[in-house]
């Protein structure tokens, strides 16, 4: 017979509440170990799929260590690998949580991983993953329904290698054409926006969340769209969210739908709201927006995780960043933890600094019912998740469902349908593109001689295909190089070298549109112009030569000038003035 000393603690109990699960786990736990909780570290996959040592790109302590010693039980994969290999690392990450003192399973999350983009600090190409296209063509495409699939077909494919938190959805609304992270939002309109983000939260965690769940960590509470100049707030340049259209309750619209569709998470952005009623520090250390306005107000009582790196410096490719505490630059690190859990926060990104939340109790600035409080919401999300039940993954099923075939081909055909016309020759269309061209078509792969004879002399060409990304301003540090920002406009160069080729041949100039672009000189030289948002160059081919059919609409403005965005209000959605394109325009072609 088992002695009661001996029995399994009530919280490892599967026929109890959730609710009791948790009040006897946090009962159990130290200090410190509730500090652990309140701390979302990236982490790396290992060669060949073992833990990772201490990590010089990252600046990251061995993965062993901020389990066993820091008690870290949340993080942040970057990186990837095969998914059997990423399926028996995250195994090995929970074997290694589960011999700990109390066992507490890791929760795994990842920033955006299904589409083209390949920032470090925002998201990760597809890799392994089924390719998509950005939500931008997502909501180019404009069905819910596609934006479900997406979100279930993500969702299966995350929990097969383990991942349970989406950093993701984006809903901030895209009303600075400038601004570097429109690519990971649903674009201008605030009514696409919202019926884009309730099919994809619910898609992610399900009608309910549970043990089949991967929960969705909302972004960038209140409104991360209206930055000043359009510069991204990851940088001191960028710091001031401003509101010169007195518009701030409308990008408080996307959070409502949010929670509505029942996300599990909301991440506030590292912006300072600027000219408002709020206080002029970071969100994550407003207490009148995240208390007043977010628990209060909106009343979500769910898990509130700030944005990476807000307390202390970080270090990235050797280059030292300071930590984005905006307002309270000149705080130290226990001073401005102090602000954030007044304000609010229950959990920290991309850092680790337990010992400064001990600190704080025991020197009485923060009592332990404070510290509880958010340590009750981290639990729950973990006993909801199943994660204490049933925390290993199968590899060889991580094999079948990554990129299982018509996960592929969902993913593709989301692409093709994205793709936007934006001219078509006028009275002369040249879409879809009859027989079997000579095509000048430079950077493109192979495919395309699949479609047409593939020529390298523009001076033998029947046709061009020119495939360019929307123009940017390119910045000095390695991180910010990431961040496509500033102007919207080609520059003389650039502009030459497409019109140079317009005016030889017959032209189709493709424009990834990351953000609005400022083209209409193209517009009267290109044959054709059209708009992807992530598309393959076999789906721009096979929507160009008619054998699929582009279904895309803006998600945004095309301003007509760099003059209009500069005069334009950065809160306020479609005031450019005189758009080259309007938010909903593209032109419909025939298949062959």
């Amino acid at each position: 017979m088992t002695s009661v000393d001996e029995r399994a603690p009530d919280y490892l109990d599967p026929a109890l509440t959730v609710e009791e699960r948790v009040a006897d786990l946090l009962e159990r736990m130290t200090l410190e170990e509730k500090a652990g909780l309140m701390f979302h570290q990236m982490v790396e996959i290992g060669e060949g799929g073992a833990l990772a040592g201490a990590s010089s790109q990252y600046r990251l302590p061995p993965t062993l260590e901020m389990i066993g010693q820091n008690h870290l039980t949340h993080f942040n994969v970057v990186g990837s690998a095969d998914p059997a290999t990423m399926a028996r690392w995250h195994n090995r990450l929970q074997e290694a949580a589960a011999a700990t003192r109390l066992g507490i399973p890791v929760t795994l999350s990842t920033d955006p991983r299904h589409a083209f983009t390949d920032n470090p600090g925002t998201s990760f190409t597809a890799g392994y993953f089924s390719q998509w296209p950005e939500p931008l063509g997502l909501a180019a495409i404009g069905d819910e329904r596609t934006v479900r699939e997406f979100a279930d077909i993500a969702r299966q494919e995350y929990l097969a290698v383990g991942i349970r938190v989406a950093l993701h959805p984006q809903v901030d609304l895209a009303t600075e054409p400038r601004w570097a992270r429109i690519n990971g939002t649903f674009g201008e309109d605030v009514g696409l926006t919202c019926r884009m983000l309730a099919a994809y939260i619910r898609g992610f965690q399900t009608d309910r969340l549970g043990p089949s769940s991967v929960a969705t960590m909302t972004k960038h509470f209140p409104g991360g769209g209206p930055q000043k100049d359009g510069e991204d707030a990851h940088f001191p340049y960028g710091r001031e969210q401003v509101y010169p259209g007195n518009n701030f309750e409308h990008h408080l619209r996307p959070f409502e739908a949010a929670f509505e569709a029942g996300t599990s998470q909301v991440m506030p952005y590292y912006g300072m709201p600027v000219g408002t009623d709020h206080e002029e520090v970071g969100f994550g250390f407003n207490k009148g927006v995240i208390t007043g306005l977010l628990r209060e107000k909106c009343g979500f009582d769910g898990i509130v995780c700030a944005d990476w790196s807000l307390i202390n410096d970080s270090t990235v490719w050797g280059e030292r960043h300071a930590a984005r505490a905006w307002g309270l630059e000149d705080r130290t690190p226990l001073e401005r933890l102090e602000r954030a859990l007044l304000a609010g926060v229950d959990q920290f990104g991309g850092e680790h600094c337990t010992e400064l939340v001990v600190r704080l109790v025991e020197s009485g600035r923060i009592p332990m019912s404070r510290i509880d409080e958010s340590a009750q919401r981290l639990l729950r999300e973990k006993f909801v998740l199943g994660l204490f039940d049933d925390p290993l993954v199968d590899p060889s099923q991580a094999e079948s469902v990554v990129s299982a075939r018509e996960f592929v081909e969902a993913g593709y055909d989301a692409q093709c349908r994205s793709i936007t016309v934006l001219t078509n020759g006028g009275d002369s269309p040249v879409l879809p593109v009859p027989g079997r061209p000579r095509l000048y078509a430079p950077g493109i792969d192979g495919a395309a001689s699949e479609y047409a004879d593939l020529v390298d002399d523009l001076a033998d060409a029947d046709l061009a295909l020119l495939r360019v990304k929307a123009p940017f301003e390119r910045r000095s540090g390695k991180f910010e190089q990431f961040f496509r920002a500033g102007s919207l406009e080609f520059s003389q160069h650039e502009r030459d070298d497409i019109l140079n080729v317009c005016r030889q041949v017959p032209t189709i100039v493709d424009i990834y549109l990351d953000r609005p672009a400022v083209i209409p000189e193209l517009l009267g030289e290109a044959a054709a112009v059209i708009a992807n948002y992530g598309a393959s160059d076999r789906a721009v081919l096979d929507v160009l030569f008619g054998h699929r059919r582009p279904e895309g609409t803006l998600p945004f403005d095309l301003p007509s000038s760099m003059e209009a965005v500069a005069e334009s209000r950065s809160d306020v959605p479609f005031d450019t003035d005189a758009p080259t394109f309007s938010f909903g325009h593209g032109l419909r072609i025939p298949t062959a």
